[in-house]
């Protein structure tokens, strides 16, 4: 999901309420939920996911607020460490989701989670450094999309064996192969997500299996938002500052999937 894209349209994120702080707090979402007991209650696994997502969506919004000042060439240093980035975003998912993802208990699942998350984030942010201070040089590639799948990768390294993430898309809407939609993400897409009939918003979570484990999955759906446009919209074919051909999407169009997967 490149360009500014930054808030595309979830309302899965924007119905995120938590009723107290900690890991025992309730998650309102309306998942689909086909899951027996799996070591992890699945109310607890769906919970994890929304949260994710939403740590996820508020640093790409960060992000994608600031692309005019990483995009800047006259100015090095843009004042956006690590620490900043992740401040900011936490600032974002405590206005969201009503909760302060450091109260989140840390001895609990969820509360080791969220800190690997931000941790992520703030690699990532310090690892880019160079890259988005960089002088002379106007449009730096280092666009919302880029920063999601960096954090998901170093998430993945962290939570190796316990949790991975990726944001995936139609095969349609496609721009990178390496987060292609697995089978079971394909299934759900065809068979759920894109059915006239599922209500918009809705994730599903369901018991499946990735890497020859089975494991809680959980699909949230995206929708594009008007700041997704410049790349995504139209005309259809033209070339976006990214070098891809613009989809031709429409504000609100499915335009992408954020996948979780929790192995306990």
């Amino acid at each position: 999901m490149p360009g500014k894209c930054g808030r595309l349209r979830l309302r899965v994120f924007h119905r995120l309420r938590f009723t107290a702080a900690g890991a025992g707090a309730v998650l309102a979402l309306a998942f689909a939920v086909t899951v027996p007991a799996l070591g992890l209650a699945t109310d607890d696994a769906s919970q994890i996911a929304g949260s994710l997502a939403a740590m996820l969506r508020a640093g790409r919004t960060v992000i994608s607020d600031n692309q005019d000042r990483i995009n800047d060439p006259s100015t090095g240093d843009k004042g956006l460490p690590g620490k900043t980035v992740l401040t900011q975003a936490s600032a974002i998912y405590k206005r969201i989701t009503g909760i302060d993802p450091s109260a989140i208990d840390p001895g609990s699942l969820h509360g080791r989670l969220i800190r690997l998350q931000m941790d992520s984030i703030a690699e990532v942010i310090d690892v880019h450094q160079e890259t988005l201070n960089r002088l002379g040089i106007g449009f730096k590639g280092f666009i919302p999309a880029l920063f999601s799948r960096l954090v998901n990768e170093a998430f993945g390294r962290r939570a190796a064996g316990v949790a991975e993430m990726k944001v995936t898309a139609p095969p349609m809407l496609l721009r990178n192969p390496k987060v292609r939609p697995d089978a079971w993400e394909l299934d759900v897409l065809q068979t759920k997500l894109m059915s006239p009939s599922w209500p918009r918003g809705q994730a599903h979570t369901a018991v499946a299996d990735k890497n020859g484990v089975q494991a809680l999955r959980t699909l949230i759906p995206e929708y594009y938002g008007s700041s997704c446009l410049a790349c995504h919209g139209g005309p259809q074919g033209e070339i976006d500052v990214t070098g891809f051909p613009k989809e031709g999407a429409s504000e609100g169009d499915l335009g992408g999937l954020i996948s979780i997967t929790l192995y306990r």
